[in-house]
C-alpha cells in the first residue's frame, strides 16, 4: 500500500552548505562555519526549488546487514531529528560522509544544500525532514541592472534548480524501519555511489515498486530474447504490450500464473527466472512473488516501450504504437532484385507532421 504524502504544506527554514571535491583528485571539502537561516521572504521559493525535484518517487530506507544502529546516515537523521539545533553539526558530517565515499574518478566534485523542512504532510500528519541536494555544474545567468540612468549586462554562474544532479529527502516516518527516503541521481553516473554508497537505502518493496519491477523485468526479458533473423523490432514490440495486458486485466500479480499464462513454454520460464535473479541482484533485495498492481506504474511501462529499426542505409524507423497485424499489415517488408536490397513499404492516410 502505497504511503500518502503531500509536500505543499513543508517550507525549508535552515541550511548549511558545503563544497564537496573528490579526494582521489585531492579536491578539498570545505563546509559551513554557521547555519544558514532562511529570510521568510525567500523560503517559498527555495522550498519550491528544493522540493520538486521529488515528486513522483519510489519511496526508499535506509538498511544495514546487521543493524540500523551502525548506520551513518541514520544516525545522522535520527539524532537531527530529536535536536534540530545541531543542524549544523550533523549537516557537517554528512557532508565529510559524502566526501569520503567520493574516491572513484568518475565522481564529480560539486556544491551540497543540506536543508531543515518543516511540516511534510504523510498520512495525516505533520513531520520534519532532511532533504540533501548536490549540483555538480554551475549555469551562466545573465542580469540586466540600471547604472547612471543606463541599463548594463552582466553574467554570473549559479546552481540551475532544473539541473540539480542528485537528492535526498528524508522524513520523519517510519524511524524504526530506516526512515522513509526519496532519492535521484541525473547525473548519468554509477547510481550505486549514490543510493548505496553514500546513503545506503533499499527501495520499499511497495506496490507501486514491485508492479514497476516486475513490468520493466517483463518487457526487458522479450526485448532481449533472440528473435528470428526477419522478425522486425514491432512484433517484439507488440509481444511486450501482451505481457503487459497480464497486468492490466488484473488487481493482483501472482508470479507461478504469469508464468503459466504469459511465458507458457518452460524453457521461456527457466529463462525468465534467470533474468529474475539478475535483476534482484541488481536491484540488492528479493522481490515477492504476489502483490497489488499498480494500475498507473502498467501506464508508465507501456510508454517506455518502443521499437526502433535501424538501418545501415543511415535511416531509422520509431515504431510508437500497434501498426503491424497479421490481417492487416500496415507495415510490409519485401526484396527488391533489381538493387538487390531489401525495403520496408509504410502505408499511411494522412502526413500528421512534418519536419
Amino acid at each position: 500500500m502505497s504511503v500518502k504524502l503531500r509536500l505543499n504544506t513543508a517550507s525549508a527554514t535552515r541550511l548549511v552548505l558545503a563544497k564537496v571535491g573528490n579526494p582521489q583528485r585531492e579536491e578539498p571539502l570545505q563546509t559551513s562555519r554557521e547555519v544558514f537561516d532562511i529570510a521568510e521572504p525567500d523560503q517559498a521559493a527555495l522550498t519550491g526549488i528544493f522540493l520538486k525535484p521529488f515528486k513522483n518517487l519510489m519511496a526508499h530506507r535506509f538498511t544495514h546487514h546487521s543493524s540500523l544502529d551502525k548506520h551513518e546516515m541514520n544516525n545522522c537523521a535520527k539524532a537531527l531529528f530529536g535536536d534540530t539545533d545541531d543542524l549544523l553539526k550533523h549537516g557537517c558530517e554528512i557532508a565529510k560522509h559524502l566526501y569520503s565515499k567520493s574516491n572513484h574518478p568518475n565522481i564529480k566534485a560539486g556544491d551540497l544544500c543540506i536543508a531543515h523542512i518543516k511540516e511534510i504532510h504523510i498520512e495525516g500528519e505533520l513531520v520534519q525532514g532532511l532533504c540533501i541536494l548536490k549540483s555538480e555544474s554551475v549555469t551562466p545567468f545573465l542580469t540586466i541592472t540600471t547604472k547612471d540612468g543606463d541599463l548594463r549586462i552582466s553574467t554570473e554562474q549559479g546552481i540551475h534548480p532544473e539541473k540539480i544532479d542528485k537528492g535526498c529527502l528524508i522524513i520523519d516516518y517510519w524511524g524504526s524501519k530506516g526512515y522513509y527516503v526519496l532519492t535521484f541521481d541525473r547525473s548519468g553516473s554509477d547510481a550505486r555511489f549514490w543510493t548505496r554508497d553514500f546513503l545506503g537505502v533499499e527501495a520499499v518493496p511497495d506496490s507501486a515498486f514491485l508492479t514497476n519491477a516486475y513490468a520493466k523485468m517483463a518487457v526487458s526479458f522479450i526485448e532481449e530474447q533472440k528473435p528470428e533473423e526477419d522478425t522486425p523490432p514491432w512484433e517484439t514490440c507488440n509481444t511486450a504490450r501482451q505481457a503487459l495486458d497480464y497486468f492490466d486485466e488484473r488487481e493482483r500479480f501472482d508470479l507461478q500464473e504469469f508464468e503459466k499464462e504469459v511465458l507458457k513454454e518452460p524453457d521461456m520460464v527457466e529463462r525468465f527466472q534467470q533474468h529474475r535473479s539478475r535483476m534482484e541482484e541488481e536491484q540488492g533485495q528479493p522481490l515477492e512473488t504476489s502483490f497489488e498492481i499498480s494500475k498507473k506504474d502498467v501506464t508508465k511501462a507501456r510508454k517506455r516501450i518502443n521499437a526502433t529499426l535501424k538501418l545501415d542505409t543511415g535511416v531509422e524507423i520509431h515504431v510508437k504504437s500497434t501498426l503491424s497485424t497479421e490481417n492487416d499489415p500496415i507495415l510490409e517488408r519485401g526484396y527488391d532484385d533489381k538493387k538487390g536490397m531489401k525495403f520496408i513499404k509504410v502505408y499511411f492516410n494522412n502526413e500528421l507532421s512534418a519536419g
